[in-house]
């Protein structure tokens, strides 16, 4: 067996990812692991991590195989596995790209959210089809010291509260989750965005990640925001018959969101590789046994 591991360095509008080419899912990577991989002073860093891995080699997968031959077996930063990861998706594809298992066009990925269609586009952007918001009625609040907000829950595969502010400074450091209420709207966590308008149909956003703390981005999120913004601009397209684009500033770049008439959700971006190299094994596995 190599004693050394290999991966990658990628980012999504700065939202930053460690990728572990695995294929066959031959390589253990338990939370203590990926936490440690993801550290940005003792390991790599990153706000999370990217385990490619064959849909027909994951149990988690071996339904979508047919449909997608690569599951994105995503983790966050604390290595705790999530649902889905927008950002992670557009990175994950740029790295299929570069290890030529795909091309320019269309693509599927396999995610614990559901199997994603995604667009490699000869400029160099990356197109992800986010389905369809939930968007849930009733009363959520977000705080940050004294301040509090009324917020909008919508889930994009994985739980969002969507806070319209005056100043996003007044989210504070983020470091630590805002408290919400009622603690039943979000049995398992949250991931909480705090959204100032800069123009028609044009915000910006800064997010707390759940499991990551503050992130440089986050595509879930930018998708729950530009929905929550449309509603509260009177703007359905199921209703209107016309679909809402809304550009969505985050602290690493611009995201562009289109929600479309039949309620699917396209998030368009950038996506990185900047680095690869070898992780050393007896350490991986020191630290994870």
């Amino acid at each position: 067996m190599s004693t050394r591991i290999a991966f990658l360095k990628g980012h999504g509008t700065e939202n930053d990812f460690v990728i572990v080419p695995d294929p066959e899912n031959a390589i253990d990577l338990p939370p203590a692991a990926v936490a440690a991989l993801c550290d940005r002073r003792a390991g790599i860093g990153g706000d999370g991590l990217l385990h490619v891995v064959r849909s027909a080699a994951h149990p988690e997968a071996r339904h979508m195989a047919a449909e997608a031959e690569w599951f994105m077996d995503y983790r966050n930063g604390d290595g705790s596995v999530a649902e889905m990861c927008g950002n992670g998706v557009r990175v994950f594809a740029r790295y299929l790209q570069r290890a030529g298992h795909a091309g320019e066009g269309d693509l599927a990925i396999a995610t614990r959210g559901g199997v994603k269609s995604v667009h490699i586009d000869k400029d160099g952007d990356i197109t992800v089809g986010m389905g369809r918001a939930r968007l849930f009625e009733g009363d959520v609040t977000v705080s940050v010291g004294e301040r509090s907000w009324p917020a909008r829950n919508v889930n994009m595969g994985n739980p969002h509260a969507v806070a319209f502010v005056d100043d996003l400074a007044h989210a504070g450091n983020l470091y630590a989750p805002p408290p919400f209420s009622p603690a039943s709207a979000y049995p398992d966590g949250v991931n909480v965005e705090f959204v100032v308008d800069r123009g028609d149909r044009h915000v910006a956003m800064r997010v707390h990640e759940r499991g990551s703390g503050e992130t440089r981005s986050c595509g879930t999120g930018a998708c729950a925001v530009a929905v929550a913004a449309a509603r509260r601009d009177g703007a359905d397209p199921a209703v209107t018959g016309t679909p809402a684009t809304y550009t969505v500033d985050v602290p690493g770049g611009t995201l562009v969101i289109t929600e479309r008439t039949d309620g699917e959700i396209e998030m368009t971006g950038p996506a990185v590789i900047v680095a690869e190299g070898e992780i050393d094994r007896e350490w991986l596995e020191k630290i994870a046994h």
